[in-house]
C-alpha cells in the first residue's frame, strides 16, 4: 500500500491527469460500457453510453491517450476494452460511496 504522504508531486500529477479524464460523465457510461461488454465496437459503446458516434470516438481518443482503454483489430472492426483494471476498482469504489451516502441521505 502506498503511503500518500511518500508520493512524489509527479506521481500526484499523474493521478490528477487520470481523475480528470474520469471526471466527464460521458467517459464514465464509456468506462460501464466496457465493463459491461469487456470488448465493445465504437457503435456498440456509443448505443450503450447513449451518445453520438463522434462524441464517443473523441472520448476514447483521449481515454486511450491516458491508458484507461486499449484498442485492436479485427479486420476492418476496431475492438476497445478497458486497459487498466484498477480504473474498474476506482469507479466501484466512488459509486459505492455515492450511493451510501444517498441511501443515509434518505433514511
Amino acid at each position: 500500500m502506498v503511503v500518500m504522504d511518500e508520493v512524489p508531486d509527479s506521481v500526484l500529477d499523474e493521478a490528477a491527469r487520470r481523475f480528470a479524464l474520469l471526471s466527464d460523465l460521458t467517459r464514465l457510461k464509456i468506462v460501464r460500457a466496457l465493463h459491461t461488454c469487456g470488448e465493445c465496437s465504437v457503435s456498440k459503446i456509443a448505443e450503450e453510453a447513449g451518445a453520438t458516434l463522434p462524441n464517443v470516438s473523441q472520448h476514447l481518443a483521449r481515454l486511450l491517450a491516458g491508458g484507461i482503454v486499449r484498442r485492436k483489430r479485427k479486420g476492418r472492426l476496431v475492438l476497445y476494452s478497458v486497459a487498466d483494471p484498477t480504473v474498474e476498482d476506482i469507479c466501484d469504489v466512488v459509486c459505492t460511496s455515492v450511493l451510501t451516502r444517498a441511501a443515509a441521505d434518505i433514511g
